[in-house]
Formats: C-alpha cells, structure tokens, sequence
C-alpha cells in the first residue's frame, strides 16, 4: 500500500507579488498558520508516513521549518526536504524525487487544498497501461484552470487555459503515479501539465477519478485573501470510537501487534465514517502502561499496525488517543487522576481543541458504560456496542456515503468537509525554535497523548 506523499512547494509564487519576495508560498499564513501545515496534517491524518517535499523558491526556508522526524496527527512523520538548484518546473522537480521514489506514491500540488479521502483515493490499484490516477473536480469556470476530457474513465486531453469560461472537469492537483512517470522525464526545466501529462493522456496512461470537496487554491490574490475565511468556517462531525471490545477483541491489556483481532465489521465501520465525510478518532483508556505491562510505544506499535490494516480497505483513524494514567499506577508518574481517563471526557474535548469538530453532530460507540458516561460529559451521543458487525450498527447512525449524494455547494448537509483550522504539532527547528517565515505562525511541539512531561500540556492528562 501506498505510504510515501511528495509535495511540490517549488513554485516562485509571481501572481503573489510581494507576499512571495520572502516566504515560499507554501509558507504563506492561511488560518493563523503555514499553508503547507494543513497540507502535511491532510498526508498524516490519512496515514501518508514518509513526505518528501520538493521545494525551489526560498526552500532553505521549508528545509529548516519542516525536514526531519514530525509528531502530525498523532503519528511520526518521516519528513525530507529536496531544494532544486535552479528552478525546474513541476516535472523537474519531480526529478529530486528519484533516488527515494517509491514505486507507487502519492503527489500533491503545494498551493492548493482539495477536501477527499486521501486514502481512499490512493488504495485502489492503477489499471492496466495507466501510470497515473488523476484527481478531477468540477469548476464553473474549467476555462481558468484548462478542461479535461475523459473518456471510459480515462484522461485523454487537456484544453488550454483562458479558454472560453464554461462548466467542466479539472485537474485538482492530487495523483497517485507509478515511479516510471519520473523515469520518463527528461529534460529540464518542464511542466507536469504541459509537457509530461498531454502524451501520456494521448497513450491511454491516465487514470482520471472525479471527485466532490471543498477546493482551496492560493495561488493568485483573489484566491488567497479568501482561503483563511473558507478553511476557518469548515467543521465536520466526528464519529469517538472505543478500542479494546469495540474495534478489536479485548484479550486483557492488549498491546501486541500480533494479538490484533478485529471484530466483525470494524474495519468496514471505519471506511463508513470516513466515507461519510465525518473524523474517526479512538480514544482508549490504557491503564496497562500505568501498571508497567507494556509503555507508549508500543501502544504506538499497536495503533501503526491497526493503520496498516485499515489502509489495506482503503479507511484511516484521523488521530489515535489514549490515557495511560490510573489512580493505582505502578509507575508513579502515570498516577493521578485524570481528566482524560474515561468516563471523564478530556480525551473528547482535547480532540474538539485541536481539530475543527461540531461536537453538536458528533457521537461515541463504546462497549462500556464509562464509554458512554464520557460522551454525556462532553455533550454528544453516546451509542453502546452489545457486539454483533460493528458497520452495521454504524450504517443506522450515519448519514450515506457523501460519495454517493449528488453534488452540490462543498460543505452542503450533514457531513460538509472542512480543513482542521488550528496549529498542528509541528517544532519549528530542532531546537525548537520558530523560523522566520513561521513569524506569527503558532508551533506546537508534537507529542504523544498521555506522554507525561515536565509540564504536561491538558491533552492525555
């Protein structure tokens, strides 16, 4: 399955004037915060783990903000940083992506935000002869953005832009693409759009999906004064689930990646809630690291190989929560407590602080009835899992598949899709220390829920 996301975040920004002179564009604030923050919290929430971010302008900039290891959504991201030299253009820059190119990855555009299922999106095989899936959405105005015409499912030509202003399919910056596409590039500078994508749509090698979701585009002034505004108002429900007895068989303390057993249609209740639209979060109480059972780790152990399998279905946990503290621990520094052990319901609304949750629409299924004292304490609703296929149970509490309502207005009924419209847990240097560009741009330090610390922040104590 696919892990590995490239960002293109080379571009020299000029329809920006002076707002790109000293910060990339991807760095441009949108929301109170870098642009390209929401982009790598969109790859980790969907279980994207290794990002190479392919950067040009300014990009000693992205290096020092972003390279290395990252805490995003509750998960460690592998984050490297390729600066081209000279500018290269999108197919050029794709070139820096070969000596650690996977054979199949996926390829965001940097200064744009199209609100779907990455996972889903990714999970599904390329057909026969096709090297790239394209990611298309519909404009007023394909004009603006150059039409594609599909046919059988297929991309097979691509209008110039500045054509004449009708309703149609466009590219929206999101592909998954077979290693080859790179080795296919030659010289340099070139365009993705102009020079790599026409001859291989001619050749049948284009896989062409349309989809609906909020769509965000910085690229030109107009666009970018109303980017913050549009991510800002975006929340969504979100579906708390329980995880030992509810997700998975509960064998007593369970930790060990090897002891995962899914219970009927849980895996399938996850792809439900992630195709209505809505977040899907576990939060677990884990009282075996308070009595020295196992440690944090390999809790995170446990949850990566849960990320694995539900990825395998093409569904994603947004971010995985647990309290390790009792008030009986064996190790002290897990003793005390909390106001996130469940039935008290700190994990949920620590949750709602740091992600842009309704928490008027959302709802928790647990197998316990402290599962459901949590969720009155937070003010949603609370549904108790007896057993039987979990996704049946959700399909009666969910609206359909968002995939399969006819299009409309991005963010129309139960399950509008917003963008998170909060700081994720990105240092800044390693030392921790904001970099210029992030002036005005609020770092959070990642950390694990329930980590303790020194002076442990309200999230997981």
């Amino acid at each position: 399955m696919i892990r590995q996301c490239g960002i293109l975040v080379g571009g020299l920004g000029t329809r920006l004037g002076p707002l790109t002179r000293a910060t990339p564009k991807p760095l441009l604030p949108v929301g109170g915060r870098p642009f390209l923050d929401l982009l790598l919290e969109e790859a980790a929430r969907h279980g994207f783990t290794r990002v190479v971010l392919l950067a040009g302008h300014l990009g000693g900039q992205v290096a020092e903000r972003y390279a290395g290891m990252r805490r995003i959504a509750g998960r460690d991201i592998a984050i490297a940083v390729a600066v081209e030299p000279q500018p290269a253009g999108t197919g050029g820059a794709l070139r820096h992506l070969a000596d650690v190119a996977e054979d199949a990855f996926l390829l965001m555009n940097g200064d744009s935000w199209f609100d779907i299922d990455l996972r889903a999106f990714a999970a599904p095989p390329l057909p026969a002869g096709a090297l790239v899936r394209m990611a298309l959405r519909r404009a007023p105005d394909a004009g603006r953005y150059g039409a594609v015409r599909r046919e059988g499912g297929l991309v097979r030509a691509f209008s110039p832009r500045g054509a004449a202003a009708t309703p149609g399919e466009v590219n929206a910056g999101i592909y998954v693409m077979r290693r080859a596409v790179i080795e296919s590039i030659g010289v340099s500078p070139c365009s993705l759009e102009t020079d790599v994508f026409p001859p291989l749509a001619a050749a049948g090698g284009i896989e062409g999906v349309p989809l609906d979701g909020a769509f965000v585009d910085i690229g030109v002034p107009e666009d970018y004064a109303a980017a913050g505004a549009t991510i800002a108002r975006r929340r969504r429900p979100a579906v708390f689930l329980d995880r030992d007895g509810t997700l998975n068989h509960d064998e007593g303390y369970t930790h060990r990646p090897q002891a995962l057993r899914w219970l009927p249609g849980a895996r399938e209740a996850v792809r439900r809630i992630n195709r209505a639209g809505l977040f899907a979060f576990v939060v677990s109480n884990q009282s075996g690291v308070a009595r020295g059972y196992y440690d944090l780790d390999q809790v995170d152990r446990f949850h990566a190989r849960m990320d694995e399998d539900l990825a395998a279905i093409g569904a994603h946990v947004d971010e995985f929560r647990c309290s390790p503290y009792h008030p009986e621990a064996v190790i002290e520094a897990y003793r005390r407590e909390s106001p996130c052990r469940k039935p008290r319901p700190g994990m949920i609304l620590d949750l709602a602080a740091a992600w842009p949750i309704d928490l008027s629409r959302s709802l928790l299924v647990g197998d316990r009835e402290s599962d459901l004292a949590a969720a009155a304490a937070a003010g949603i609703r609370g549904h108790l899992y007896a057993g039987g296929d979990l996704d049946a149970l959700m399909a009666t509490l969910l609206p359909p598949d968002r995939r399969e309502r006819p299009p409309g207005p991005a963010g129309d009924g139960p399950c509008g899709s917003p963008a998170p419209a909060v700081p994720i847990g990105l240092p800044g240097l390693a030392a921790g220390k904001p970099t210029a560009a992030a002036a005005g741009a609020p770092l959070r330090t990642g950390w694990r829920s329930g980590r303790p610390a020194a002076q442990p922040p309200r999230r997981g104590t």
